[in-house]
């Protein structure tokens, strides 16, 4: 039996490990390029009110700066425009530098004295992401800090009006907290860019006080969104290399049609196109170049502060972080323009396609495509250019022939930037006023490049292939093939739409002729949502590609595309095929925090079966044994998803199950979060046997460390033959209670229960080496027999009490072993209110609030009496029975109401614990 278990669990710590492997090293390797500073960093502190820094001892406000500027702005006598870095979960003020560091170099090259004034925030690399006590005082600080900086702007003519927010990580969720304070003006702040932020749910809710701050966030941002409408917020996830913060947590909870709430991933943002972790975010060059870039371009030149105009931060951060055209809005006023008449400048194109490569010389180069002849048989232009200077390129004729256009309409607005070269495609439906269309090849500085064009029909783009199902588990593939005459493709892949699915998507290309091509661009294009990925792959090529999703799909009518720009002349096979390992990767990715819930189940259900066994005959049964049996799928999920069913008919009159917050409130959950929960039921014995392999191996790792220290301290130990090694007297138990509870309220809760439970792994270590020291006994000890009436030899009177004595030490320590994980879970829990309270104790003895206190005081009292019970008092005891069926019914319910409160877990261990401490009395 034990090695079957033994096997079953090793097979399920396989697929754990394969899930695990594949969630923190199953993506891109980092191709962020750093960013460096071109003098010494430094950081002015901002001094503030008396009050302020009374209240907030551990914070601190600083201004970014280097060299020259470092020194001109030592007296604090700004003319920039402000922005403000906020950093996250245990994040650094100094983390500020890329964004300061650029945004300095790029000022240098800025007429007029444009320029930023970039602060920082310290918040004493505080853990707000698992202790939710201090998020609250951060946003208070947040809201004196820019009441500060606009202060150092009063002897200006045009003083700025708003601060710039720039929030990594949990920096976002505190700018968008600002809005809750209720003495915040809303017009202090215009703009915040987060940077990987959970703003839909915390990663890990282990307090009350966490979920409380962002159910106050939210509830404020949905139910006065049009007094917020104006108020513009980026957020930009960090793809698949962050597996802190999945990119699904950073949309925005906004309602439907507010154009100023973009949420996005920064690999579909041009001309980054790379995916970051959690810290490089921060520094990747890439991005932190496209944010400056749209911060200088959303300043305005005449009071050389950010603009006012929502419509134009709009249209700013559009051009930057989602569709990169040739030119912004603002610098388009009028759309005509004339072209030069020189006729050997001309070209007609009457082929269906064009390839031209510029010469080496300088040249003024047209050609020119009459749209008369093709309106009826093609629906589409299609262009690109390796080109990648923001010009004009492409333009409408409003009146020409077939060797020049007098006057045209630039078409270029359309223009998407990809890796490799810019790409246009126009509908001729929308061309109807135009006679011809005109591309421009010029290259007047002499610079090489390509062009390619060609007439498209759009029932001919796109190819649809059913993707195989989730459990073919690679051995099935879909296939198609695209012989490439034209330079794009649509693959349309059906049945693609949940975060649960993952394929290995294979493109191998096979060209004719050797001559240089352009790169293939292999877009996966999610229509519901900004995660757009791309691969470069020249041409013939084979290319693996990962076909994930960061969110499912809201409805029925998307699908997800594989756009190909392929080279002519080449042929195309598609292949797809599910990929197992990224399955249980995105499984951990969006489950993850599910785990340690079905773990608990796991130990609770451990627990149950050792009272089920007392209570049978009177021993415990081998702790082993206990956990191995803990995995009751019939007897939890079954239960657990009659209990969904039944929670989801009876909204409103039962207590609701864990999931996201609707949004808008007061609604039916939004698709996507209803579809994600029925997969999440559908994978729950996965779950449960995942849980249950962490429970298996865990209290495993237990009972060997506990082994490897007896062993360690069996010379300090005093051989004793009592069960009672390890108890503690009545007195010594209500002293170590009132110690306890006292240091608990005047420090730290987490404090006292992690003394308690090591008080409890006291106990197990003594029990350990009793039985050590036992055993070594009555192999040593020679037994004495006596003569039978039948002539038989009997064990005499000795050998009886010694094995006796050494098997009640043996029941008692898998007893305790067992409650020993139970009490450990809560000492886990609560260990980051612990560390977070270490950290602070230069400014605080005190934690506050503190999430722990109120429930360390039951734990600590519990603990104490759980100290000296044995199986002898369990089995006496009335109330085993009633008790040994708590634990079942518990689990289910932990399961039901602890997937998205995770410090509920606690409450549930303890309404076991506490009348298994009363059974030791009674």
């Amino acid at each position: 039996m034990r090695a079957a278990a033994a096997a079953f669990y090793g097979a399920a710590l396989g697929l754990l490990l394969v899930g695990l492997r594949e969630l923190l090293t199953g993506f891109e390797e980092n191709r962020c390029s750093m960013t460096y500073m071109f003098e010494y960093p430094e950081y002015r502190r901002v001094s503030l009110p008396r009050r302020v820094a009374r209240l907030y001892p551990a914070y601190g406000l600083y201004l970014y700066g280097e060299g020259l500027y470092a020194q001109e702005t030592r007296a604090l006598k700004l003319t920039g425009a402000p922005v403000l870095f906020l950093p996250g979960n245990a994040g650094s003020y100094k983390q500020v530098r890329s964004l300061g560091s650029v945004a300095l170099r790029k000022a240098e090259n800025m007429e007029g004295g444009v320029h930023l004034n970039v602060f920082t925030v310290d918040f004493n690399e505080e853990l707000v992401a698992l202790y939710g006590g201090s998020l609250l005082q951060q946003t208070h600080f947040l809201h004196e800090s820019i009441k500060a900086i606009l202060r150092l702007y009063k002897q200006l003519k045009t003083p700025p009006q708003s601060v710039v927010l720039v929030g990594h990580s949990m920096g976002g969720v505190v700018a968008r907290a600002l809005f809750t304070l209720p003495r915040f003006n809303p017009h202090l702040v215009s703009l915040i860019i987060t940077q990987a932020s959970p703003h839909m749910a915390p990663v890990l809710a282990l307090d009350p006080y966490l979920l409380d701050f962002y159910t106050a966030v939210r509830q404020k941002w949905v139910n006065q969104a049009a007094k917020l409408r104006n108020i513009t917020v980026l957020s930009v996830g960090g793809g698949y290399r962050d597996y802190q913060v999945r990119s699904g947590l950073t949309s925005l909870p906004c309602p439907p049609g507010d154009p100023n709430k973009l949420s996005l991933v920064v690999t579909a943002v041009p001309r980054t196109w790379v995916s970051t972790d959690h810290l490089s975010i921060v520094w990747c060059k890439e991005l932190v170049l496209a944010t400056v870039r749209a911060f200088f371009d959303l300043i305005d030149a005449q009071t050389r502060q950010f603009t006012d105009d929502p419509e134009r931060r709009r249209s700013v951060l559009n051009h930057h972080f989602i569709r990169h055209p040739v030119r912004t809005l603002r610098d388009v006023k009028d759309t005509s323009v004339p072209i030069l008449d020189v006729p050997e400048a001309w070209s007609e194109v009457n082929s269906l396609r064009l390839s031209y490569r510029t010469p080496k010389e300088g040249q003024l180069k047209y050609f020119l495509f009459a749209l008369p002849s093709r309106r009826k048989a093609y629906s589409h232009f299609y262009c690109r250019s390796n080109n990648l200077e923001m010009s004009s390129w492409v333009f409408g004729c409003l009146h020409g022939n077939a060797s020049s256009c007098g006057h045209a309409v630039d078409l270029s607005m359309g223009t998407e930037l990809l890796p490799a070269y810019k790409v246009l495609v126009l509908s001729l439906a929308d061309l109807s006023s135009f006679t011809h269309l005109v591309v421009s090849a010029s290259n007047l500085n002499s610079k090489q490049f390509t062009v390619e064009c060609e007439w498209q029909r759009e029932e001919s783009l796109t190819r649809p292939v059913s993707v195989p199902h989730v459990l073919s588990f690679g051995f099935q593939a879909s296939d198609v093939t695209v012989n490439s005459s034209g330079l794009l493709h649509n693959i349309q892949l059906l049945h693609f739409h949940q975060v649960y699915q993952a394929f290995r998507i294979s493109v191998v290309s096979h060209c004719r002729g050797t001559r240089d091509r352009l790169p293939g661009v292999y877009r996966m294009r999610v229509p519901w949502f900004r995660e757009d990925s791309f691969t470069t792959a020249s041409a013939p090529s084979a290319t693996e590609i990962s076909g994930m999703l960061h969110t499912s799909r809201p409805d029925n009518g998307s699908s997800v595309l594989l756009q190909l720009h392929t080279a002519p002349n080449c042929q195309y096979k598609v292949s797809v095929r599910t990929s197992f390992p990224k399955v249980l990767g995105q499984v951990l990715r969006f489950c993850g925090p599910l785990v340690p819930v079905y773990t608990s189940v796991a130990l609770l259900l451990a627990c149950g079966g050792q009272l089920s066994s007392i209570l049978a005959s009177g021993r415990a049964a081998d702790m082993s044994e206990a956990v191995g049996g803990a995995l009751q799928l019939h007897k939890v999920n079954l239960p657990l998803y009659l209990l969904h069913i039944l929670l989801s008919c009876c909204r409103g009159l039962l207590p609701p199950e864990d999931v996201l917050p609707p949004t808008p409130p007061d609604e039916a959950l939004p698709e996507w979060v209803e579809s994600g929960e029925e997969w999440r039921h559908l994978l729950a014995p996965l779950l449960y046997v995942l849980g249950a392999t962490v429970a298996f191996w865990a209290s495993a790792l237990l009972r060997l460390l506990v082994r490897l220290a007896s062993l360690l301290l069996a010379p300090l130990h005093r051989p004793s033959v009592s069960r009672g090694a390890g108890t503690l007297r009545l007195r010594t138990r209500l002293l170590l209670a009132v110690c306890l509870a006292a240091a608990g309220s005047t420090s730290c809760g987490a404090l006292a229960i992690a003394a308690a439970s090591l008080l409890h792994l006291n106990r197990v270590l003594r029990l350990q080496m009793t039985e050590r020291s036992l055993s070594h006994m009555l192999n040593l000890a020679p037994r004495k027999q006596k003569p039978a009436a039948n002539g038989v030899p009997e064990a005499g009177e000795r050998g009886l009490l010694s094995e006796g004595a050494l098997q009640e030490v043996r029941d008692d320590l898998q007893l305790h072993l067992s409650l020993a994980t139970l009490l450990l879970l809560p000492a886990v829990l609560s260990a980051p209110s612990l560390l977070h309270w270490s950290r602070s104790l230069r400014f605080c003895t005190r934690l506050d609030p503190d999430p722990c206190w109120l429930h360390s005081v039951p734990l600590v009292c519990v603990s104490l009496l759980l100290i000296n019970c044995n199986t002898l008092q369990l089995s006496n005891s009335r109330l085993l029975p009633v008790v040994s069926c708590l634990p079942l019914p518990l689990a289910v319910t932990m399961a039901t109401f602890s997937s998205l409160h995770l410090y509920r877990i606690v409450y549930f261990l303890l309404a076991v614990l506490v009348p298994l401490g009363v059974c030791c009395v009674l």
